[in-house]
């Protein structure tokens, strides 16, 4: 039995889960199609999901066609919740990336294309709503190739679009126009193929098929099929393509692998765990390893089968599984053996930040405890607390996200929470090289020297040891490691310091060992960092996002005028007709602005697209934001407080 773990992928609204219900009921999993808006969906089982119609949490159900299993995976469409779909595309074998006939190709559509292309993952195009008015074949086609890839390849033709009575009709193989437009796609990548189109030989459908399939597989061509997922036109040609996807590894003797993409909490509160092996075999009562160290046992395993799960014995390579009893698991972590990625961030990070506060003091406890497991679910919500002005702080996408969270911390468990306004959360980069040594200060016994340096943009924070190997126990490594990267979680303004070196270049002496700890040597590396990082100085750096924007020629000079008063960057902008295009860049702060400001600049016409691109020194007096732990910038309160801890 083969098997296809399948990501469904669209923009939001572009009935990405209307698809997945349509699926499952031509695969005779359900009976009755339901719908989002209707809040009776396979895969949208969430309150919050049911009540505003949209994809929240990434989901899972089974069905088969044929001799195929199919994991189908119904990603959220919104920007604000794409880390799930990150997740999600860790464990795909292919993807079908949905777009509307209508809207066609819209800005969270480039994005996820562009992160399958990174990835490599084999992706079908499903354009949906062919029924609809506005709905139009050739000239999706067109901004599929300019705005996506050049290497689509449609699969048919749609008749009477725009109607109820809208039809795919996939071509005919026997077809000659259609072998030849698809042996002139094959020849760009297949030297055979190119050799037989230039000798004028006969090549036969199964043959091409075979070489679409390849080239499918190496990301290189997506065949494109027309349809709707509310009437059904298109469903059954777009089932028979899913033989163009690779199915799943089954080395079910090989080294257990695997990664955890979701983690939700079940009816009594235990961990449940969402996993994909990609090697070996996982059986209930197994004891793992997880990524702190602790270990825990597999208290039980449930597989996907026909629209449920199912309680099993055991879960084999290929396969995705919900796992019970490891109380310890985040999501990102392995399964047994971590599997090397190239790409081990695909989305941007969160560019927005929030304070949360409890409308009642006397729940900030449960609050605590609620937002601590919502970021077990989503780790880009980053919770930060500040324990001394009893202050707690979320890292958001958007400010749906932020209603949904609230609205969750409500319904589900019972908090009253206030939101402040979102600002924008900036970096810190190190501008030049110090160093610092503290020779054992009381009240600590030890010894501890470090020097912070520059990193290439993009490097993150790298840690290195210049002592000689064995002149420190393990756990003073340790402690020594997890503190530097902790400190730099707030640099001289309070923001995160990314793209540096820092090394250890000298340590405790051997004979000192007795007297000194681990918490020694944890407590004094943040005051040895601050003072290497005042030496080299930081430059506060605020999100930039890349903006497209598709307006009426008439708008552009007005258009062009605000965004030079956001202090935006656009570049030469090109005129087809009656329609503007306009690329450049923006300060993430100015986005929200923009996006207000564009109706009434447009007549309603317009449409922005932008994602987060880099990180650029701000302009003008550097932004801080409070410290929320003992500040090692301030030694006299930072010594009084770690002796008050001690």
């Amino acid at each position: 039995m083969r098997t296809l773990n399948l990501g469904i992928l669209a923009h939001v609204d572009a009935g990405k889960t209307s698809l997945t219900e349509r699926l499952l009921h031509a695969a005779g999993v359900i009976d009755e199609i339901g719908s989002g808006d209707g809040g009776n969906t396979q895969t949208d089982t969430l309150a919050l999901e049911k009540q505003r119609g949209i994809t929240i949490k990434a989901a899972v159900v089974s069905f088969r066609v044929g001799d195929t299993t199919v994991n189908l995976i119904d990603t959220p469409g919104h920007p604000d919740f794409i880390a799930e779909v990150e997740r999600a595309l860790d464990v795909l074998d292919g993807a079908v990336l949905v777009v509307s006939a209508v809207e066609r190709v819209q800005a969270q559509t480039r994005v996820l294309f562009r992160a399958l292309q990174r990835l490599k993952i084999p992706t079908l195009i499903f354009v949906n709503k062919i029924d609809r008015a506005g709905a139009a074949c050739g000239e999706t086609l067109a901004t599929l190739a300019e705005r996506l890839t050049p290497g689509i390849v449609p699969m048919g033709e749609v008749g009477a679009i725009g109607t109820r009575a809208a039809d795919f009709c996939p071509f005919d193989p026997e077809d000659e126009a259609f072998r030849a437009r698809l042996a002139e796609k094959l020849a760009d990548h297949d030297d055979a193929i190119l050799a037989d189109v230039l000798e004028d030989r006969a090549l036969s459908y199964k043959r091409l098929r075979s070489g679409l399939a390849q080239e499918v597989r190496r990301a290189r061509l997506h065949p494109v099929f027309f349809g709707s997922a509310i009437t059904g036109a298109g469903i059954g040609p777009l089932i028979a393509g899913l033989d163009l996807l690779p199915g799943a590894g089954h080395d079910a003797q090989g080294p257990l692998s695997g990664a955890v993409f979701k983690v939700e909490r079940g009816p009594s509160g235990e961990k449940i765990a969402y996993a994909r092996l990609f090697r070996g075999t996982l059986k209930a009562r197994q004891r793992l390893v997880l990524a702190d160290g602790s270990e825990a046992r597999v208290t039980g395993i449930a597989a996907f089968e026909g629209g449920r799960s199912v309680e099993t014995r055991a879960l084999t390579a290929g396969g995705i599984g919900k796992l019970s009893g490891l109380s310890g698991i985040r999501i990102g972590d392995a399964i047994g053996r971590p599997r090397q990625r190239a790409e081990p961030r695909h989305f941007a990070p969160p560019t927005l930040e929030t304070r949360v506060e409890p409308k009642r003091p006397a729940q900030r406890g449960a609050l605590n405890t609620a937002l601590a497991q919502l970021a077990e679910q989503d780790p880009f919500i980053d919770l930060r607390r500040d324990d001394l002005r009893h202050e707690i702080y979320l890292s958001l996408y958007g400010e749906v996200q932020k209603e949904v969270i609230e609205e969750t911390l409500r319904s589900e468990f019972g908090i009253e929470a206030t939101f402040q306004p979102s600002t924008i959360i900036c970096v810190e980069r190190p501008v030049g090289t110090g160093a610092a040594v503290e020779w054992a200060p009381d009240p600590f016994f030890a010894t501890i020297g470090l020097r912070l340096e520059p990193g290439p943009i993009g490097s993150g924070i790298v840690y290195a040891e210049e002592i000689e190997y064995g002149s420190l126990p393990v756990s003073f490594h340790t402690a020594i490691e997890d503190a530097v990267r902790a400190a730099l979680g707030q640099g001289l303004n309070g923001w995160q310091v990314t793209d540096c070196k820092v090394v250890l270049t000298h340590s405790t002496r051997l004979r000192k060992w007795a007297t000194s700890s681990a918490a020694d040597h944890r407590d004094l590396t943040p005051l040895v960092l601050m003072d290497a990082l005042r030496q080299a100085g930081t430059v506060v750096c605020e999100p930039v996002h890349r903006f497209a924007l598709t307006l009426p020629e008439e708008s552009l000079a007005a258009v062009l005028a605000a965004l030079a008063r956001l202090e935006a960057v656009p570049k030469v902008p090109a005129v087809d007709g009656r329609t503007a295009t306009l690329d450049g860049e923006i300060a993430a702060a100015h986005v929200h602005r923009l996006q207000q400001l564009l109706p009434g600049l447009t007549r309603g016409e317009g449409v922005l697209e932008a994602e987060f691109d880099h990180y650029r020194p701000v302009r003008g007096p550097a932004p801080s934001r409070p410290r929320t732990d003992y500040d090692p910038l301030n030694r006299k309160d930072y010594l009084a407080r770690i002796r008050g801890g001690r």
